[in-house]
């Protein structure tokens, strides 16, 4: 019997075909196609990275400070000094004294004169010819040097099979008329060249991404990815839904849900929320199922909406689903929704990781007999052992903190032979256009741009660490004039202990500072009952400040607590911050958050901490989320393993976007049987993710 043998390390990175290597591009390069003197590399300046060769003269392991190598290298015109703090035996011997090496590397001033520190170093003959092309650097894991990927990358291009997998098949005349002037090389061509670009190449525009070469690679990919995603539009308006339509055969006996719960409600919609309505209105009447994403700031009233879609559902005998990714907004959720919906007599079933074995089993049943008309829960409604009985509506709030399976999982779980259900997804995180464009053009977007009636803009205040002591005197007048307030403690993710011990140490001096008020700590270990008590008493104005970790980021609404102070504000992320400052501004007192931060401060935490001082838009600060953070971390693509383009750039690509999505139009609708030859070449098992 033959054993089957291990994968090769160049396999383990998804490199196992002469496709996969050849679409694995450089993500940077090195020039080694000039050679300076040493004297000329010691006069060149510092801070550039200069390529010099020389016979080896002095070699010795030195202990001041730390063990650290010393090499010194000489040419017929000076000395240079090399430095390697880190090294192993076999380098020590490949620089032994006599022996000729040629050095890659910034030269700096160090304490012994000009030297190069950690260099690239290779043995050569003083005559070794230098390459003709600039040297590529590829992005490689742990324990693979670049030249095992070179040469596979090399073997790869001289494949004969490559030829026909880089086979140029979109029609020249759809290029012609789509691309502005379309002076981009062939595919094959334009991949060679970012492999093996020749020595007087604009390094400059390689390194950008902006070289005639790269704009044929990204175009291809953006081509696939929108390809892929206008079929899932079409695939989807073949499947059947239930039409909530209304008309004259609904049940006139009784009021329905519907307008139960708008009698019910202790206030009017805004004219966004009805606007929005009426669009989501529009879709649960066709007869293929809702892919809708309602974007709306924080505090702008998105809950309502998924309540009065979950009636009109309810209204025709389907079941509804809201899923949120923490506890505590899926309790919030839960609460609220017990609040508008049980005087309706409505059926309210609840579902969390955390509940206990009978209880679980007895929410499954609810489920499972059609008993429970509205579920709520975290992601264990998309567990195995959940089956619905009748799902008409799933709400997905805060969508993109689920991974790209979650979403599909939930999708092909609720379809069954005869229909799908409708599907609502919620984001207080606006996505940005170029975004919106690219990963959801299977999606229609609505926007609630309108705060209820009352609420106040948010003033931000950012503060050093070292004025702490102000701050807490400024808290402890505000509580004084019967006013809530929230401490949020830094996020810290290396450590969730370390993190408890911020929150518990900052409760403790808190007390101890405000001992006329009552303080109160709630944090992720916390038990969900314990949690809820917590929050009860907050809401109830029985503790004046709770100290928190980022668990309030989502679904926390008290109106009385109008001051935020986010410790550590540097360690926070632009959305992260946007949605803690949105748990203030929702009363009819002037709300504030202060950003407390502990110095120094890096370039980007700076503009990170001024932007949010500057704007309250939720979509200016997203598109900075973006550019800082790019599209996998955004969309929780990064949760599926999968990158989703590899060679675009939202930002710096954004022109390409439209040219591709008028490419897929045509292609689709002129030369069906070209499509699935580009999807292969580009996407090959990763289409499904496109379709989340």
């Amino acid at each position: 019997m033959m054993t089957k043998r291990p994968p090769t390390a160049l396999e383990k990175m998804g490199l196992n075909s002469p496709m996969a290597l050849a679409l694995h591009l450089p993500s940077r390069y090195e020039d080694e196609t000039e050679l300076f003197t040493i004297e000329e590399a010691l006069g060149l300046g510092r801070f550039q990275s200069i390529q010099t060769q020389g016979v080896v003269i002095r070699n010795q392991v030195m202990f001041r400070p730390r063990r650290q190598l010393l090499v010194t290298i000489e040419d017929d015109t000076a000395t240079l000094q090399l430095r390697f703090l880190n090294f192993y035996p076999s380098q020590q011997k490949q620089m032994a004294i006599g022996n000729h090496v040629r050095v890659r590397g910034e030269v700096r001033d160090g304490y012994l004169g000009a030297e190069m520190v950690h260099p690239i170093v290779r043995a050569v003959t003083p005559d070794a010819p230098l390459p003709a092309s600039l040297t590529p650097v590829y992005p490689a894991s742990a324990g693979i040097s670049q030249a095992i990927i070179r040469k596979a990358v090399i073997q790869a291009l001289r494949d004969a099979s490559l030829k026909e997998s880089l086979a140029e098949f979109l029609p020249t005349q759809l290029m012609d008329q789509i691309l502005p002037s379309n002076d981009w090389p062939p595919l094959q061509e334009a991949i060679s060249y970012l492999h093996q670009p020749p020595a007087d190449a604009n390094t400059q525009s390689l390194l950008e991404r902006t070289h005639p070469a790269w704009r044929r690679v990204q175009f291809e990919e953006l081509l696939a990815q929108q390809i892929s995603l206008k079929r899932a539009h079409a695939i989807r308006r073949q499947r059947r839904a239930p039409s909530f339509k209304k008309s004259s055969s609904t049940n006139k006996s009784s009021p329905s849900i519907e307008e139960g719960l708008l009698n019910v409600l202790p206030f009017q919609l805004t004219g966004a929320q009805a606007r929005v309505w009426l669009e989501i209105c529009g879709d649960l009447e066709n007869t293929f199922p809702m892919n809708r994403l309602l974007q709306g700031d924080v505090g702008s009233g998105k809950t309502v909406i998924a309540a009065l879609a979950a009636a009109r559902a309810m209204d025709y005998g389907y079941q509804a689903a809201i899923m949120a990714p923490t506890e505590i907004l899926a309790e919030q959720h839960y609460l609220k929704m017990q609040e508008w919906f049980e005087p309706l007599g409505v059926r309210i079933a609840w579902l969390s990781g955390s509940l206990k074995a009978k209880e679980k089993r007895l929410a499954q049943e609810m489920i499972e007999s059609g008993e429970a008309q509205l579920i709520l829960g975290t992601h264990a409604l998309i567990q195995d052992k959940v089956s619905f009985s009748k799902l008409g509506l799933a709400v997905i709030d805060e969508q993109h903190r689920f991974g790209v399976r979650q979403r599909l999982e939930i999708q092909q779980r609720v379809g069954s032979e005869l229909f799908y259900c409708h599907q609502l997804m919620m984001s207080a995180t606006p996505i940005p256009r170029t975004l919106a464009m690219t990963y959801y053009a299977d999606l229609d977007v609505s926007v609630i741009d309108e705060l209820p009636p009352g609420r106040k803009p948010i003033t931000t205040k950012v503060v050093k660490a070292t004025r702490r002591d102000e701050v807490i005197a400024g808290l402890q007048a505000w509580l004084a004039k019967g006013l809530q307030a929230y401490w949020v403690c830094p996020l810290i993710e290396e450590s969730e202990a370390l993190q408890l011990q911020t929150a518990v140490e900052s409760f403790e001096q808190l007390t101890q500072a405000l001992p006329e008020f009552k303080v109160g700590l709630v944090h992720g270990r916390l038990k969900s009952d314990e949690k809820a008590a917590v929050m009860a008493a907050f809401k109830a104005n029985e503790i004046q400040l709770l100290v928190a970790t980022t668990v309030i980021e989502v679904g926390v609404d008290v109106p009385n607590a109008a001051l935020m102070v986010i410790e550590h504000a540097e360690r926070f992320g632009y959305a992260q911050i946007h949605q803690l400052r949105g748990r203030v501004g929702r009363g009819s007192a002037d709300s504030v958050c202060i950003l407390m931060y502990a110095e120094p401060l890096s370039l980007a935490a700076k503009e990170r901490l001024q932007t949010l001082r500057e704007t309250s838009d939720g979509f200016v600060i997203a598109e900075r989320d973006l550019s800082l953070r790019g599209p996998g971390e955004l969309l929780g693509a990064k949760q599926s393993g999968d990158a989703m383009l590899r060679f675009v750039d939202l930002q710096r690509d954004a022109w390409l976007i439209e040219l591709a999505q008028v490419a897929a139009e045509r292609l689709l609708a002129e030369h069906a049987d070209l499509v699935e030859r580009h999807l292969e070449r580009w996407l090959g098992s990763r289409t499904e993710f496109l379709k989340a």
